[in-house]
């Protein structure tokens, strides 16, 4: 008999330092020598001859304890305070936006991004004059049907819905493609201009959080400052006062990416100033009795480069204590890439882990245990890649990022956008989820907050001198979510990432072995192959059936003892029933 090769146990990314399940105490090297002596020994002694040549991947999973417990709203989302602007926040109220926003709760909604630092509160009902600009031939009528539709919102008691007709969306399309020449133009040429938020504009914004189960954090304007630099706090009181008037629970941050103002405005923010407006919000909110004990997030620094590291380290020193929860951002590409095979490559991939690394040991410097969010994420910045980063492609980068960050115990990750304009949002401008929703929905039906352990045996390529081998399979595992009433607690989800360009098996071992198991495989659908922007489930199209009515999202039944079989370039969700995981029964 062929002498089989000793077999390699890793994590999901062979490069990251996320925590190994390995039985007996033994270190993974040792492990990994003694699982391909005790594989070399079955096959030897005749037991299922050329068993470890068909099988690629042995898989098991530590059932006994979970690695990390995460927030209930760990996949959450995030709006642009550009939709101010461009007039889509006045359709926030559309009954299919809050349907695919509920499909995706418990989650928290950041109001923020790159224009939080030039938001201004105005305690007005509505002013039309604030609205963004638009050619003349339409706007009065536009303006006129907006009023109208505020009017009759405002006639309905408790969530405040609506059906706006298509002319009027036909119109709103038009409106915004002319403002994002605006807003793109500012963004090039680092001139921005400010956004007044009305108390209509807030109510509309509340309604839609609330109308979805989602937790609003509102992102204030650090930039409002006085002559000697400190933090103006007029216009935030006023807010303050009024959304505690209307009793909305809102949690708030400070700013967007401080250590970006100096390029963006030519005024810098150093750490000890931003640690002193902190100190000043939270005395803000204790002074109004209703946010007294009003959650309070930040920095929300930039990708973690030498001057994000050097002020976040800073005001860790000074205000680690004020904030709940410390939070930064990643994305991982700029707009000048056009090929798809650029969000295939395990190297940008595997670039999450140096970042988190980065961020975590300065938390854990100042702050042992201070829970971090990744507080912006998503697959490109400067409104991402058209026909890459909103297709099925840029999925892979989306769930690899949930696996990681939950891995590393990333507390919560948002998701940048929910809707909007540009290219990097889970729904489009026609109200249809694009890939990276259907992904999402199907995480929040099947994966819940209990992070395991991932045993993960198999034949992998000898490593040359120098050169490191990245894994084309990222393989991770949760329970099972507790507010899914298919599966009783105790059962346990695998998601599963192909990147090869080959099928793939995996054989489920140990604990997992001679289980029923019920696969959710994802495929791009049509013939755009990774560029697709429509998505099937075990073979059929993700469709809305209407606008409060989601797809089915059936299951196929593996029988129990069967190979897992991955097709090339797909992400499958496989949910181990009946296991009566210990992890997983509290």
């Amino acid at each position: 008999m062929k002498r089989v090769p000793s077999v390699a146990l890793s994590t999901p990314s062979c490069t990251d330092s996320s925590p190994l399940w390995v039985s007996s105490g033994r270190t993974p090297s040792s492990a990994a020598a003694g699982a391909g002596r005790e594989e070399r020994g079955s096959a030897a002694g005749g037991k299922r001859p050329g068993f470890m040549e068909r099988t690629l991947v042995l898989l098991d999973v530590n059932t006994r304890s979970p690695i990390r417990v995460l927030n209930d709203n760990f996949l959450s989302l995030q709006l642009d305070p550009s939709i101010i602007k461009d007039g889509w926040l006045d359709f926030l109220s559309s009954k299919r936006l809050v349907t695919m926003a509920r499909g995706l709760s418990p989650a928290f909604l950041r109001f923020g991004g790159k224009r939080t630092d030039f938001l201004q509160f105005n305690n007005q009902k509505n002013l039309a004059k604030f609205r963004g600009p638009g050619p003349d031939y339409y706007l009065k009528n536009y303006e006129d049907d907006i009023v109208r539709s505020d009017i009759a919102l405002d006639k309905q008691k408790g969530c405040k819905l609506a059906n706006h007709p298509d002319i009027m969306l036909e119109l709103q399309r038009e409106k915004a493609a002319t403002t994002q020449l605006v807003l793109l133009k500012e963004q090039l040429s680092n001139i921005y201009s400010n956004i007044t938020i009305t108390a209509r504009s807030l109510d509309k914004l509340y309604n839609f959080a609330d109308c979805a189960g989602l937790h609003l954090i509102l992102g204030l304007n650090a930039l409002h400052r006085n002559p000697d630099n400190s933090w103006n706090t007029s216009s935030t009181l006023s807010l303050l006062k009024y959304s505690a008037g209307k009793k909305y629970n809102i949690s708030w941050e400070l700013g967007n990416e401080p250590n970006a103002y100096r390029s963006m405005v030519g005024r810098a923010v150093n750490s000890t100033q931003l640690a002193q407006d902190y100190a000043k919000l939270r005395t803000l909110l204790q002074s109004v009795r209703y946010y007294h004990r009003a959650h309070l997030y930040g920095p929300n620094a930039g990708r973690p480069r030498k001057n994000a590291i050097l002020l976040l380290d800073g005001f860790m020193k000074n205000a680690g204590s004020v904030v709940d929860a410390v939070t930064w951002q990643h994305y991982y590409m700029d707009g000048r890439v056009n090929k798809v095979e650029d969000f295939l490559k395990t190297r940008l991939l595997d670039t999450l882990t140096e970042q988190i690394t980065k961020v975590t040991k300065v938390v854990n410097t100042h702050t042992p245990g201070k829970k971090v969010w990744l507080g912006g994420l998503g697959p490109a910045w400067a409104g991402g890649i058209s026909n890459l980063s909103d297709t099925y492609a840029a999925g892979f980068l989306w769930v690899n990022t949930l696996g990681m960050a939950a891995m590393q115990g990333i507390d919560v990750v948002l998701r940048h956008s929910f809707f909007d304009y540009g290219y990097t949002h889970l729904v489009d401008q026609h109200f249809n989820p694009l890939p990276d929703y259907w992904f999402s929905l199907v995480f929040k039906r099947l994966v819940g907050p209990r992070v395991l352990a991932v045993r993960v045996a198999g034949l992998q390529r000898r490593p040359q001198p120098g050169r490191v081998i990245r894994d084309k399979l990222r393989i991770y595992a949760h329970c099972t979510s507790y507010y899914n009433h298919n599966y009783v607690r105790g059962s346990i989800t695998i998601y599963i990432i192909n990147l090869h360009r080959s099928r793939k098996k995996i054989k489920l071992a140990g604990t997992l072995r001679n289980k029923t198991v019920h696969q959710y495989l994802l495929q791009p659908y049509g013939t755009d192959g990774l560029r697709a922007k429509h998505v099937q489930l075990n073979g059929e199209r993700l469709l809305m059936s209407d606008n409060e009515t989601f797809p089915e999202l059936k299951p196929k039944t593996l029988r129990a003892g069967r190979t897992i079989a991955m097709p090339p370039m797909t992400i499958g969700f496989y949910v181990i029933k009946n296991i009566n995981a210990y992890a997983c029964r509290r």
